[in-house]
C-alpha cells in the first residue's frame, strides 16, 4: 500500500511538472544557472591558492635557507634534512648557492656554484639568451658581464682566482647563456656544483638556499617553524614581499567569490519564488477543488515541494558538470592551466540547489494553504 502511495505521489508530481512545463522550465533553468556559476565558483575558490601559488613562483623563491650558528654555511646533509621536511607535491625548486670572489681580465666579479636545474625551477623569470649550461665547463654569465667583455652564447671567458687552499688558478668556460633579471644576478658567473668544487675548491657547502613552494599564508608560516625546530644550524624565513602580494590577493579574490556566490543565490531565489507564485496563482481552482474533495494543506504542500525538490535536484546535477565546465574555461583563460574535477562538488551542489529551492518556495507554498475552496469555486 505504501509503495502504490509514493508511486501515486511521484506520477502526480511528474504530471504536473509536465502539464506546466513552459513557465516551469524558467524556474529550472535559473536554477541551473544559480548552480552552474555555484559550482564554478566554489571549484575556482578551493583551486586558487593552487593556481595563484604557481603564477607568483614565476617571480622566484618564496622562502630562503640561511646559516645559523658558527658554521656560517649550509652542508648538504642539512639541505636534504630541510627537502625531508618540505611537502614533495609542494616543492617547484630547491636552489642551493655558493659564492666567491673572481677576476676576469683583472676586474673583479662574484662566482656562484649553483644547480642549474633547481635554479632553472626556483627563478622561472630569468630571462636568458642562449641556454641554460646543461654540461661540465659551462657558465652562465649576467648581462652586464657579457656588455663589459662583449660576449655572446658560445664564446669563452676565463676567470681567475685563489682557491680555498691560497693557490691560483686559472679557468675557461664556455658561455652557454647570458642572464638578465634587472637584478644584481647580471654581475655574476654562475656555474655548477662541480664546477666550483674543482675550481674553487674546499667543503660542499653552501651561502644561501632559495624554495620555491607552493604553499602559501599559514602553510608556509608552519613549513617555516617546523624547519626552524627539526633542523640545527639553519633557519627558514620568508620572502616578505612575494608571500605578502600572494595573500594579499587570493583574500581578495576568495572575498570576491563569496559576494558573487550570495548575489548569485539570491537572485536565484527570487526567480524560483517569482516563478513558483505565478504557478500557484494558476493553480488557484486546482488547489481549491482538492480541498474541496477532503485534500489536506498537508498534501498540497507536499506536491509542491516534491515539484520543487525535483526542480533543485535536475538542475543541480546539470550545474554541477556546467560548472565545472565554467571553472575549466576561466583556469585556461585566466591562469592557462587545467584543474581536476573534483567530484565532492557534485552532491555539495546538487544539496545546496535542493535547500535554495526549498526557501525559495516556501513563500509560493504557504500561500497555497491559505486558498478558500469556498471563494476559488463560487459560481462553478
Amino acid at each position: 500500500m505504501q509503495a502504490k502511495r509514493s508511486m501515486f505521489y511521484l506520477r502526480t508530481v511528474f504530471a504536473s511538472l509536465m502539464r506546466r512545463r513552459s513557465r516551469l522550465l524558467v524556474a529550472l533553468l535559473s536554477i541551473t544557472i544559480g548552480a552552474t556559476i555555484l559550482s564554478g565558483l566554489v571549484t575556482i575558490f578551493y583551486d586558487i591558492p593552487r593556481q595563484m601559488g604557481q603564477e607568483f613562483r614565476s617571480y622566484g623563491a618564496n622562502m630562503v635557507l640561511l646559516p645559523k650558528g658558527e658554521s656560517g654555511t649550509i652542508s648538504p646533509e642539512q639541505l636534504e634534512a630541510v627537502r625531508a621536511i618540505l611537502p614533495t607535491d609542494d616543492v617547484i625548486g630547491v636552489a642551493p648557492y655558493r659564492y666567491d670572489t673572481i677576476a676576469i681580465n683583472d676586474l673583479p666579479f662574484i662566482i656562484a656554484g649553483t644547480d642549474f636545474a633547481g635554479a632553472q625551477a626556483a627563478s622561472p623569470f630569468w630571462g636568458i639568451t642562449g641556454e641554460w649550461p646543461s654540461g661540465r665547463n659551462q657558465a652562465l654569465i649576467g648581462r652586464e658581464i657579457a656588455n663589459t667583455f662583449r660576449l655572446e652564447p658560445g664564446e669563452s671567458v676565463v676567470v681567475s682566482g685563489t682557491n680555498s687552499e691560497g693557490e691560483p688558478f686559472e679557468k675557461t668556460f664556455s658561455v652557454a647563456g647570458i642572464v638578465q633579471t634587472g637584478g644584481q644576478e647580471e654581475t655574476f658567473v654562475f656555474i655548477s656544483i662541480d664546477d666550483y668544487g674543482a675550481v674553487v675548491g674546499g667543503e660542499v657547502a653552501f651561502d644561501i638556499v632559495e624554495m620555491s613552494v607552493t604553499s602559501s599564508g599559514a602553510g608556509l608560516e608552519e613549513l617555516v617553524t617546523a624547519i626552524g625546530q627539526e633542523t640545527e644550524g639553519v633557519t627558514a624565513q620568508l620572502v616578505r614581499r612575494v608571500t605578502q602580494s600572494e595573500d594579499t590577493v587570493l583574500s581578495k579574490l576568495q572575498s570576491l567569490v563569496y559576494l558573487v556566490t550570495i548575489v548569485v543565490l539570491m537572485l536565484t531565489m527570487i526567480c524560483v519564488a517569482t516563478t513558483m507564485m505565478a504557478v500557484v496563482a494558476e493553480r488557484r481552482r486546482e488547489i481549491g477543488l482538492r480541498k474541496a474533495l477532503g485534500a489536506t494543506n498537508g498534501s498540497v504542500v507536499l506536491n509542491f515541494l516534491g515539484e520543487c525538490l525535483a526542480m533543485g535536484f535536475v538542475g543541480g546535477a546539470l550545474g554541477s558538470l556546467l560548472g565545472f565546465g565554467l571553472a575549466q574555461l576561466v583556469s585556461l583563460q585566466v591562469f592557462n592551466r587545467t584543474i581536476d574535477f573534483p567530484l565532492a562538488i557534485v552532491p555539495l551542489t546538487i544539496f545546496s540547489s535542493l535547500v535554495i529551492t526549498t526557501l525559495a518556495c516556501l513563500l509560493p507554498v504557504r500561500n497555497a494553504t491559505k486558498i478558500d475552496p469556498a471563494i476559488v469555486l463560487k459560481g462553478e
